[in-house]
């Protein structure tokens, strides 16, 4: 059994068959749900308070192999939702609730017209209020609601209703992980009336069999990063090289470590902020610790996230935690003073929407359990609060004179030759830079080769792509 917030599924072993799976189960799924939907359709005629029994007389389809993903999903849902407290006959109801949120849910994305049965008026020549349901605004067909589903499952009988309910609390296992919700329109409405919505990433999952990969938006103000430079390319001084390897320790071991007995109560995810100067490693480190745990990074794009409309950067950020809540993502969060800033006196209603946007962060990298990074080049602009949930803290500083000869040595590679003008050991004990500029050089030296083609980096180059990289830090040659 997988624990709370771990990945369900891996993408390396997806493919054609697990499609094939797939869809064979909800094939036999959805002749399931249409038998179902025509006899309480018949039910409901004559009577629509509906009784254990008649739930009851609906046999489950058989999970004929629990290695199919849609199967192993229904499993997964019921182990962490199952109440060993009920009894026999509330056991196997509550299972054919979750299963059929699931395919009611699934239902509009695969075979819509399974639902037209609700298209139906009453004798005041309108929608049945019981049927729940909304239109969309392209979509012809029926888009089920929670109400959809209490009338599926209960109709009048409030006691079936109040215990179906359940599905949609909060603290259920498939709203902790983002399976299923209800999406709100107005928060003075019924919660009920909120349409049931199935998560991008499970739908792609149980129906194609493919891995998620969400799409940046300002819905999903997030991009993947990766590299394809190794530890040895990274040059840090002796100091920062061992926080990096105390980093690189923790992530290895904080989800055996939130497994134990003792600490697991007390650790929820990792995580770490970088800080220091521009260009001194801190995204390239991040990049490489993702590298080195086969873990996506996801990069916050805070230019998307943050908003001038109240509550918009919230539900930017909600987006974001969601999708990798449940996923070996690492987030990480560049120039992180823009977000994690201070709190500030309440003097106006600005900055009230402020500080409310600086606790909803902190509550959720408090419940975040997996690996997030944030990078900021002054630390002393973030709000205590954020310092105190870092379970690590390092600092990039401008490299000294033997790491910048190290850069310099590292940043043509062997391919050229270079003027006997050029001396690597004056140059890295004269001019402090960071390992960025240092690279700008190169490039410039390289792109000003690329144009002569003759293989050799020239002294007039080098000095001139000196002489940029110093007017950029306000530096003289």
């Amino acid at each position: 059994m997988l624990p709370l917030g771990w990945g369900l599924f891996n993408p390396k072993k997806m493919s054609f068959k697990t499609s094939l799976g797939n869809a064979k189960a909800l094939e036999k799924e959805l002749i399931w749900f249409e038998n179902f939907l025509f006899e309480r359709a018949e039910f409901g005629k004559d009577n629509d308070f509906v009784t254990e029994e008649f739930l009851l007389l609906h046999s489950l389809p058989d999970e004929e192999d629990e290695t199919i993903l849609y199967y192993k999903t229904l499993n997964e849902i019921h182990n962490h939702t199952k109440n060993k407290d009920l009894t026999y006959t509330y056991h196997v109801l509550q299972r054919m609730g979750e299963r059929m949120a699931l395919i009611l849910a699934i239902s509009p994305y695969i075979n819509p017209k399974i639902l037209d049965i609700f298209f139906h008026q009453n004798e005041f020549n309108r929608d049945f209020t019981e049927f729940g349901g909304i239109k969309g605004t392209q979509h012809k067909g029926f888009l089920p609601t929670g109400e959809t589903l209490m009338y599926l499952l209960a109709g009048n009988n409030l006691s079936l209703r109040f215990f179906f309910q359940q599905i949609f609390d909060n603290e259920n296992y498939i709203y902790k992980r983002n399976i299923l919700k209800l999406e709100q329109q107005n928060s003075n409405e019924p919660f009920l009336c909120g349409q049931m919505v199935i998560s991008p990433e499970y739908l792609q999952i149980l129906t194609t069999g493919k891995p998620y990969a969400p799409q940046y938006s300002q819905q999903f103000p997030a991009t993947p990063i990766s590299t394809d430079l190794e530890w040895d390319d990274l040059v840090l001084d002796y100091h920062t090289q061992q926080e990096i390897y105390e980093v690189r320790t923790w992530i290895r071991h904080y989800k055996s470590m939130m497994t134990d007995k003792k600490w697991g109560k007390e650790i929820k995810g990792y995580r770490c902020l970088f800080y220091g100067e521009s260009g001194t490693g801190k995204t390239l480190t991040t990049k490489l610790l993702g590298k080195d745990i086969g873990a996506e990074i996801y990069r916050i794009d805070l230019s998307k996230v943050v908003s001038k409309f109240v509550g918009e950067t919230e539900k930017n950020l909600s987006q974001v935690f969601d999708v990798a809540e449940h996923r070996d993502w690492i987030l990480f969060f560049d120039e992180g003073d823009a977000l994690f800033g201070k709190r500030s006196d309440a003097k106006s209603s600005n900055d009230r929407y402020a500080n409310q946007e600086t606790a909803y962060l902190l509550q959720r990298i408090e419940e975040y359990t997996g690996i997030l990074l944030l990078a900021t080049n002054l630390r002393t602009n973030l709000d205590k609060a954020f310092m105190r949930r870092f379970q690590s803290e390092v600092y990039f500083g401008i490299p000294n004179e033997s790491s910048r000869l190290l850069l310099w040595q590292k940043a043509f590679g062997d391919k050229y030759k270079f003027d006997e003008k050029i001396n690597f050991y004056d140059t890295a004990k004269r001019y402090n830079m960071s390992g960025a500029g240092i690279k700008n050089v190169a490039l410039y030296c390289v792109v000003m080769e690329k144009d002569r083609k003759d293989n050799a980096i020239h002294y007039e180059d080098f000095r001139e792509g000196l002489r940029k990289q110093l007017a950029k830090d306000g530096k003289v040659l």
